[in-house]
């Protein structure tokens, strides 16, 4: 099994954008939403997945500060990390994990620690990630403290705040 990292940009960001649907519908399970009239899971009035592949052209407008990355299996992709950093994140980090998907068939192999771990070491400073602190998402909660604690050698912090209206768990850690 080989993993591959794909930095995507305006000419490849499409694969992101493919998965990203299937994001939004296994967060739903998460947060208890449900797709808008058009059965697009949006809280606004985008009405195709075409409408909702133009919101995310930021991701692919700004490589300075927004890294999305494509994680590929056997050159199939798999998943994807959307890094954020400068006026993306806030002040008291250099980067955020913003969000990580991996595709059903690929979870509990490994593949997204690897991924992860990779991409963390891309990128050296102080970085922050959130995660559902909701009963639901108790894999993932699961899941991040794991690998923060192996990536970190348990040098890290944790703690629940409310962000965007939202219960969360908050990792921030140093990997310079």
């Amino acid at each position: 099994m080989k993993i591959d990292l794909i930095l995507c940009n305006k000419e490849t960001g499409f694969v992101i954008k493919n998965m990203y649907p299937l994001y939004l519908h296994d967060l739903a399970e998460i947060h208890d939403t449900l797709p808008n009239r058009y059965g697009i899971f949006e809280e606004d009035e985008t009405r195709t997945l075409s409408e909702q592949y133009d919101t995310q052209n930021i991701w692919f407008e700004n490589p300075e500060e927004l890294f999305p990355y494509c994680i590929t299996v056997d050159g199939i992709p798999a998943g994807f990390c959307l890094i954020a950093s400068g006026k993306y994140v806030s002040r008291e980090v250099d980067y955020c994990v913003h969000e990580t998907f991996i595709l059903r068939p690929y979870r509990s192999k490994g593949i997204s620690q690897e991924a992860v771990i990779r991409i963390l070491d891309k990128h050296r400073g102080r970085w922050m990630l959130d995660t559902s602190s909701e009963d639901i998402n108790s894999r993932a909660q699961l899941f991040w403290s794991r690998m923060i604690l192996a990536y970190t050698g348990g040098i890290y912090q944790v703690e629940k705040r409310i962000i965007h209206n939202m219960p969360r768990l908050v990792f921030t850690f140093h990997n310079q």
